[in-house]
């Protein structure tokens, strides 16, 4: 019998940094058409993973349904959130795809954040989620079984750490306890769980995840499962944590539903300084053309209600919030009960 359960992970994309150009300036007030076009660049990651493809969705559909607002949306292939993150800041992007566990410690200059980066978020978008699998035979049931054993913790720089350090934290052990502390793309993970270099991989992004799914045909997969006491204070001390149940039909390896964890969605910032009419007119763009964006790609179903305004850990930039107010979606009751929530769950 085929053993199961948790651990699927970031990012509907792997999580990167970023490169660029300076071809994106700082656009001007013409946010309602007329005048000079702005040139506004949106940071998203490598090709291959998600972000490049959702930040291509979102340029596409703000260009096509832009109306009579004059400006020129365009992707940009970055390293990812962390380099997105340093480059809003610096003014050389004007938009950017993150995820939200990195963003959190961004801007609070902490978890290998040299000093607090001032962002702020525009839309909460696709969960990532996460989590560790194994091959049956390892011997690791439990993420406490980690100890002593070689773990692939996903690709150097990403920003994994991020997430994956309080998990573990949660669960009695760290980084330290490890027998090795391996480096690998999701692919490569799962190469490294076959030849027996790793016995375990932090894995995921959206359900299904390719890399799982192809763990699964070729090994004999163990989903090593939550520890719920742990999962609760996870989700208790940081906002981008959230339950997530994955159904037992997503993997083959899976005999039950799995308890995991979104360990931080996607999500859309900015700059605290940009422009509140161009951030106003962009979310109003993206939230009346949802559709369009689903069209293109399923990012587009998380535009709703329930998600787009969600607090993750990074306050929301003042030309969204007005935005999300205007048609009811802003809860601040809630937002400022996660944020007390958080801040007495850190201490």
């Amino acid at each position: 019998m085929k053993a199961h359960l948790l651990y699927s992970l970031c990012l509907l994309v792997p999580l990167c940094g970023c490169t660029g150009g300076d071809d994106g300036a700082n656009p001007g007030p013409n946010q309602n058409g007329g005048g000079k076009r702005q040139f506004i660049s949106m940071g998203t990651a490598p090709i291959g993973g998600a972000f490049q493809v959702v930040g291509s969705a979102l340029s596409e559909v703000l260009n096509e349904k832009k109306g009579t607002k004059n400006w020129k949306v365009q992707a940009k292939g970055t390293k990812g959130s962390q380099e997105n993150i340093r480059r809003l800041v610096r003014d050389e992007l004007q938009l950017a795809l993150s995820n939200s566990a990195i963003s959190f410690f961004a801007v609070r200059g902490e978890s290998g954040w040299q000093k607090k980066h001032d962002i702020r978020a525009i839309a909460t978008l696709a969960p990532n989620v996460a989590m560790f699998i194994t091959k049956q035979d390892s011997g690791v049931k439990r993420i406490a079984d980690l100890r002593g054993k070689r773990a692939v913790i996903g690709p150097a720089g990403a920003g994994f750490d991020m997430f994956v350090e309080p998990i573990l934290k949660e669960h009695g052990i760290t980084y330290a306890d490890l027998r090795d502390k391996l480096n690998n793309n999701q692919s490569g993970a799962v190469d490294m769980l076959a030849d027996g270099n790793a016995d375990a991989a932090f894995l995921g992004g959206a359900v299904p995840t390719g890399s799982i799914t192809q763990a699964c045909s070729s090994h004999d997969i163990y989903f090593v499962p939550f520890e719920a006491d742990a999962k609760a204070r996870l989700v208790e001390k940081y906002p981008f944590f959230q339950p997530v149940t994955v159904p037992a039909d997503k993997y083959s390896d899976l005999i039950e539903d799995y308890q995991g964890l979104n360990v931080g969605s996607m999500h859309l910032i900015t700059s605290a300084g940009q422009d509140e009419e161009l951030i106003y007119q962009i979310t109003k763009t993206i939230w009346e053309n949802r559709a369009a964006i689903a069209a293109k790609h399923p990012v587009g179903k998380f535009i709703n209600e329930k998600n787009a305004a969600r607090f993750t850990g990074t306050d929301f930039h003042p030309g969204a919030i007005r935005f999300y107010k205007e048609i009811g979606i802003f809860d601040e009751r809630a937002t400022e009960k996660a944020r007390d929530r958080q801040a007495v769950g850190r201490k």
